[in-house]
């Protein structure tokens, strides 16, 4: 393997099969798992057949590759844009994997978000979403009360919704208890990771909420695999709603 090119691509796909190694011991298992071992896996066949393989073919897979790259940036740009003014009547913050009792690294840095929010926006109340995950011992929605009450947030301005498993759930269910706060309907912002903020968005409209995007910054370790995640999170969204 003469080509420097294919030893580039072989050494990626190596480090792209240990990274998810060892995200398999840090995060729960989900789709972007399997997407990220299949893109390691073609990289490093790719390479190997490197000089096999003809030019139209690397032309073809070059532009290929552009698309989820094009895509993902756009997920990116998207998800940092915040459109709340903090004057919203609720902040709704959806819910990211509990171990035990404690919040995810995801998780923290979505309340680290909301806490400022709040403190900026005195009047709003926050709404805490997700129900008992398969590695968590209380809801995600208590973990993320204590979390925020610790944050120094009063305890009468935190909602819990603690029945869903899914981002439709968090916002469906959400929405019906809300509603019981302002039966005359309610301005609302809504906190995730960045990577997650469009499909967030789109899914509140799905159920009735007229909702305010805040990106909040996913951890660096984890950009890949979430982001590969999201596309395919989004592509079938969309190919639901058709």
């Amino acid at each position: 393997m003469s080509n420097w090119k294919a030893r580039f691509l072989l050494a990626v796909g190596i480090l792209s099969m240990l990274y998810v190694a060892l995200q398999s011991t840090a995060s729960n298992l989900h789709v972007g798992f399997v997407f990220q071992v299949i893109l390691s896996v073609s990289l490093i066949l790719y390479a190997i057949l490197f000089d096999r393989i003809p030019i139209t073919a690397h032309i073809t897979a070059a532009v290929a590759c552009s698309v989820p790259i094009f895509f993902i940036i756009f997920l990116g740009v998207y998800g940092n844009i915040n459109r709340a003014d903090y004057t919203e009547d609720v902040l709704i913050v959806l819910g990211a994997g509990v171990r035990g009792e404690e919040v995810s690294l995801h998780l923290a840095h979505r309340l680290d978000r909301a806490a400022t929010y709040l403190a900026d926006n005195p009047r709003a109340l926050v709404i805490v979403t997700g129900g008992l995950g398969n590695r968590a011992s209380i809801t995600e929605a208590e973990a993320m009360e204590r979390y925020l009450l610790a944050k120094g947030v009063a305890p009468e301005r935190i909602i819990q919704e603690n029945q869903s498993t899914s981002t439709y759930e968090n916002l469906a269910f959400s929405r019906d208890i809300l509603y019981k706060y302002f039966p005359e309907g309610f301005r609302a912002a809504l906190i995730t990771n960045d990577f997650h903020i469009y499909r967030a968005i789109r899914t509140s409209r799905r159920v009735g909420i007229y909702a305010y995007g805040i990106g909040a910054p996913t951890p660096l370790f984890s950009l890949p695999i979430n982001y590969l995640r999201e596309m395919l999170a989004v592509v079938h969204m969309w190919v639901n709603l058709r």
